[in-house]
């Protein structure tokens, strides 16, 4: 069935995306995990270009999170290096859709090359003016929600930060997102693969967020299924604890 036809005054500013069943779509083939993550990279560049072309500010992919060390050694290795080959071969085209890239999460912990690929991506790309790339690497929402409280108890001690004064948008100001600016809290979210919870992703951030599940494995998501869920976004009446007329 073909896509409805989407409001283009109604795309959402901000969308964020759990990247999930690149395991599933590749063990259904027969093929490692790795190759599923590496075809996942793939939809990456495709989702990208088709987000800044529909008018999205800002796009955040979770790409890595702080209980993926977990997994196999061999499986996270891979996965440290993807983005030093994403940035390799997919720079000329971030810098021609004039997208800004910017990763957030516990970056020193990172291995060297893949810190400084995530670095030079920021750097090769500061100048433009389009959308917001935003990776989601190394990240957790509840050790970001512990070292924003630490920082404000820090500040508090000495003397810098008011308690009585802070507030939801003080709090907001010391969450990895704060170079976001008002564009910080995603209007939808996105999970593929048919599991439907947060995974420690946003949790500050998602307060208001539409959340829409796809059974589609990321690494065959394609713009038409981002397409079908902004549609479904567009369906939905945002009321943010209020009411509408």
């Amino acid at each position: 069935m073909a896509n409805q036809p989407l409001d283009p005054t109604r795309i959402p500013a901000h969308v964020a995306i759990i990247m999930d069943g690149n395991g599933r779509w590749a063990k259904a083939r027969h093929l490692p995990r790795v190759a599923g993550h590496k075809q996942g990279m793939e939809v990456v560049k495709t989702i990208t270009k088709a987000a800044s072309r529909l008018g999205v500010k800002v796009l955040t992919l979770y790409a890595f999170s702080t209980e993926n060390w977990k997994r196999p050694t061999s499986e996270v290795s891979y996965l440290m290096r993807l983005p030093v080959d994403f940035f390799g071969t997919f720079m000329p085209e971030l810098i021609a859709e004039n997208v800004r890239v910017q990763v957030m999460g516990e970056l020193d912990a990172l291995p060297a090359k893949t810190l400084k690929a995530a670095e030079d991506a920021m750097t090769d790309t500061a100048q433009n003016t389009g959308m917001i790339l935003n990776f989601a690497l190394n990240y957790g929402a509840r050790d970001e929600l512990v070292q924003a409280a630490r920082t404000m108890a820090h500040e508090a001690k000495s003397g810098q930060l008011d308690p009585d004064q802070i507030d939801a948008q003080v709090v907001a100001d010391h969450l990895m997102t704060r170079h976001l600016g008002a564009l910080a809290d995603p209007d939808l979210l996105i999970r593929s693969s048919g599991e439907e919870r947060l995974s420690n992703f946003l949790l500050w951030q998602l307060a208001y967020s539409e959340l829409v599940f796809t059974d589609t494995y990321w690494p065959d998501f394609t713009g038409a299924v981002l397409e079908r869920c902004i549609a479904e976004y567009q369906a939905r009446d945002r009321r943010f604890g209020g009411l509408t007329s």
